[in-house]
């Protein structure tokens, strides 16, 4: 196990390079599953959940490949920040998705539909619950049965079956579900004749997904709507792609220049998926400029309050929530945050506290009293998000901060503490061989 040590109160000025989308990559990498060619996805980040989901797929018989600059790379050693995968199923039979590594990863779940879709039957190990709140499969089976297959729960695992192909259909969604979005997407793609989703999300990341899906063959009208019309096909070619930048990262170095004050300029993103957040960074004091592919974030004044609360996109990301909270708790006054995605999403909550934040809950309502002077403390991380959280508020925090359980932030930012320390925080990763 592994920690951050940091030493706050640094502005961070300089250019920050945002990684792949983590929230993009995953689904990306599945769409191997569909097809006996190659996919080939550049603009990889490396994180451990990239590295789980390789696993998974290797065990599934797909062929895995990692490429960097250096060449081929072992993924488990790589120095690199991102790589090029090239992913083949063409040999792959097996259709188990087993507890061990299914469990560590819920995104590991999506590999039902494609397994079903192209071997027509498929054995996955339920995802078990979530320490941010529970996230129901219901509307993935759901989408599954209606497209035709067979589902049975059996001692921890769904087992679903097809008898030829699936067949498509008009489904509404009774509630916005990134993941069963994705699922009922994968499951038309090779399913026979049209399906129409309505009710969908629309995340970028949905959209990035579809421009590979086109990329393969899938014909798909309503990219970025809540209604995607999908006409399935009986074969998908190969196909390379890269992957969009990570929007969630883009946010976190805003708030970070937030908290510390300072310039970065984040390259490498697009404009057009971070100006509904941006606006709201905007309103709490941030200054924020636009070129084709960067964002330049400077903070020169006191922060002000801004209530936000969670919601589907466009709405405000329920994955910054947590850094948004750090922010406001320097703000010149009181804000208040709704959480409308996950019901325990405030588990970071009372190791803000710890570093001096003062911060009231009422249910999924959070009140934050701003003019927090942060102070370091020894915390620990519950999830990936509030992981982030910690490091931010430390990043200004007087005196030394050691935050445990870093591995969460591993699983979404790809060597975070080297592009802090580029722009000038004092930030060190350690073996958490003592007891502080």
């Amino acid at each position: 196990m592994e920690k951050f040590i940091i030493e706050g109160g640094v502005p961070l000025v300089g250019e920050i390079e945002i990684s792949g989308a983590k929230n993009a990559v995953l689904p990306l990498m599945i769409t191997t599953i569909l097809t006996d060619k190659d996919i080939i996805l550049d603009n990889v980040p490396y994180l451990s959940d990239v590295l789980i989901l390789c696993q998974l797929l290797e065990y599934l018989g797909v062929k895995v490949v990692a490429k960097s600059v250096h060449g081929v790379e072992n993924l488990s050693h790589t120095m690199a920040d991102s790589f090029q995968l090239i992913l083949n199923a063409s040999a792959m039979t097996n259709f188990l998705a087993p507890y061990t590594l299914v469990n560590q990863m819920r995104a590991s779940f999506w590999v039902l539909a494609p397994l079903l879709a192209r071997l027509g039957k498929a054995k996955v190990s339920l995802p078990g619950g979530c320490k941010i709140g529970t996230r129901q499969i219901d509307l993935h089976l759901a989408v599954l049965q209606a497209m035709g297959a067979t589902i049975s729960l059996q001692e921890g695992y769904v087992i679903a079956q097809v008898k030829n192909k699936l067949t498509g259909i008009n489904f509404s969604f009774n509630k916005i579900s990134v993941g069963a979005t994705i699922t009922a997407i994968f499951s038309a793609s090779l399913a026979e004749g049209e399906s129409i989703f309505t009710h969908c999300a629309c995340e970028p990341e949905i959209v990035d997904l579809c421009a590979l899906l086109i990329k393969m063959g899938v014909e798909i009208e309503g990219v970025g709507t809540r209604r995607i019309r999908v006409v399935g096909k009986s074969y998908l070619n190969g196909a390379q792609h890269a992957v969009m930048p990570d929007r969630i990262e883009a946010g976190t170095f805003i708030s970070a220049v937030g908290l510390t004050g300072g310039q970065l300029t984040l390259k490498g993103i697009y404009p057009s998926v971070i100006e509904n957040f941006c606006a709201v960074f905007i309103s709490a004091g941030l200054e924020i400029s636009y070129s084709n592919h960067a964002v330049t974030v400077s903070s020169h004044q006191e922060i002000q309050p801004v209530n936000i609360q969670t919601a589907p996109y466009p709405g405000f990301p329920t994955d910054l929530q947590a850094q948004f909270m750090s922010l406001m708790c320097l703000a010149n006054g009181i804000s208040m945050i709704v959480e409308r995605i996950f019901e325990n999403r405030f588990m970071h909550v009372s190791e803000l506290r710890r570093m001096g934040a003062n911060i009231t809950l009422q249910g999924n309502l959070a009140i934050v009293m701003g003019k927090t002077q942060f102070t370091g403390a020894v915390v620990t991380a519950s999830d990936l998000r509030a992981s982030i959280c910690l490091v931010l508020a430390a990043l200004v925090a007087k005196n030394k901060t050691i935050i445990h359980n870093i591995y969460h932030i591993d699983r979404g930012y790809s060597r975070m503490e080297k592009k802090l320390t580029l722009c000038g925080a004092h930030i060190i990763r350690s073996s958490c061989s003592s007891n502080v």
